[in-house]
């Protein structure tokens, strides 16, 4: 089994450069922040993952990749959000 601080390790280091915040907590789940490393503002927060379902680094890879994606949709619902410029150059 891995141990929570090598768990933490291989989660914070798999979002660089975006800064990764991994909390336990004592209920045996992990709370992960992504943080945005212009602004520095929390992008992303996904609370409430269990521990016990990351025994093996497929799992943990896994999760990351799963994290990716929802970050990634994150960004394009911001983006898609954003008030456009309706004016053109000639």
């Amino acid at each position: 089994m891995i141990s929570t601080l090598e768990l933490r390790h291989i989660i914070e280091s798999s979002f660089l450069p975006v800064e990764c915040i991994c909390s336990p907590n004592d209920a045996g789940t992990l709370t992960i922040q992504l943080i945005n490393p212009e602004t520095k503002e929390i992008d992303l927060t996904v609370p409430g993952i269990p521990v016990s379902n990351l025994t093996t680094m497929r799992a943990i890879s896994d999760l990351v990749a799963q994290i990716r994606e929802e970050l990634r949709l994150t960004h394009l619902a911001q983006s898609d959000s954003r008030p456009r410029s309706n004016a053109r150059r000639s």
